[in-house]
């Protein structure tokens, strides 16, 4: 079976400027946990409950030992810098995930179901030419379990 089989074909997406309260609220109001971002139709993006919920953790600051005038990180700084962003981002292209896994509509659905669980991801858009022709989540994939389509 194939991404396209089971993908999702009308996605809702969300544009860079929108702000993250309008984000919230479509993911509330069409009951998902993540949209792609698109800009003049192409998939730059992606947000997720988990980005929205950065913005109200608790920032840690990273450790550091100084020594010799010199500041020397124990923990990621990158990390750090992406949290703080996050928290303080108003817009979509400030709070999304930019480095998004995505497959092809001829992408088999193991393959799939791998990059889920091994990726950590909830949901991966499907491409083709550049644009985007679906979405497969985790409960696409459930779904076809529940139906008898996976074996």
């Amino acid at each position: 079976m194939l991404a396209k089989d089971i993908m999702t074909e009308e996605v809702v997406s969300v544009r860079p400027e929108q702000t993250v309260k309008e984000v919230a609220k479509i993911l509330t109001d069409n009951k998902i946990s993540g949209v792609p971002v698109l800009e003049d139709g192409k998939l730059i993006g992606i947000v997720s409950e988990g980005d929205l919920i950065t913005r109200d953790k608790k920032l840690q600051f990273p450790n550091y030992v100084y020594f010799l005038d010199s500041v020397f990180y124990l923990d990621s700084l990158e990390k750090f810098e992406k949290d703080f962003k996050k928290m303080v981002g108003v817009q979509v292209k400030d709070i999304m995930t930019a480095d998004v896994i995505t497959v092809t509509p001829d992408t088999e659905v193991e393959e799939i179901a791998t990059i889920l669980t091994e990726d950590g991801v909830n949901r991966v858009p499907v491409v083709e030419d550049g644009k985007l022709v679906g979405i497969v989540s985790r409960g696409d994939i459930v779904r076809c379990i529940g139906e008898g389509l996976l074996d």
